[in-house]
């Protein structure tokens, strides 16, 4: 009796397919009883209050198009941005969509990181090593990939 009860408590809490394709923040459907006057209880369901959002990200210099929850939009304002929240909020809270969103985020971070690191070592030395130039290559095909194929090209 205690192992099926434990089942049904974890499939409750599973995530449900449509907060896959948006930032719900954690929120989920919600079961419960109609109960009018006559006191005969029907079950019911309250779903997510979602919206679909057009946000700016500063990272990707792009809009992006999601579906929300409100209470994800109030936390967006209340961090400072889009790529704030994707940054700082832990990867359940955000499901496959902000998963998604921050692996790109990250992606150009540590390339524009890429590209500060190198114009200061190249303002302190003029020569470069082999090997130290290669990877300047590699970066700078890897940013010229970025900026042909638009980042958020697969979101929308």
């Amino acid at each position: 009796m205690l192992s099926s009860t434990s089942s049904i408590v974890q499939l409750a809490k599973a995530p449900f397919k449509r907060a896959q394709r948006g930032l719900f923040g954690g929120k989920q459907i919600q079961f419960g009883n109609s109960v009018p006057h006559s006191k005969t209880k029907t079950r019911r369901t309250w779903l997510p209050n979602v919206q679909t959002k057009r946000l700016f990200s500063e990272t990707l210099n792009d809009w992006i198009r999601l579906n929300m929850t409100t209470h994800v939009i109030r936390t967006v304002d209340k961090k400072g941005g889009l790529d704030r929240y994707l940054l700082d909020t832990r990867p359940e809270l955000l499901g496959e969509k902000g998963v998604e969103l921050r692996g790109k985020i990250v992606e150009v971070l540590r390339i524009k990181q890429a590209k500060k690191e190198f114009s200061r070592t190249s303002a302190q030395s003029s020569t470069l090593s082999p090997e130290a130039s290669e990877a300047v290559k590699t970066v700078n095909a890897a940013s010229e990939s970025i900026k042909v194929s638009s980042p958020t090209a697969n979101i929308l």
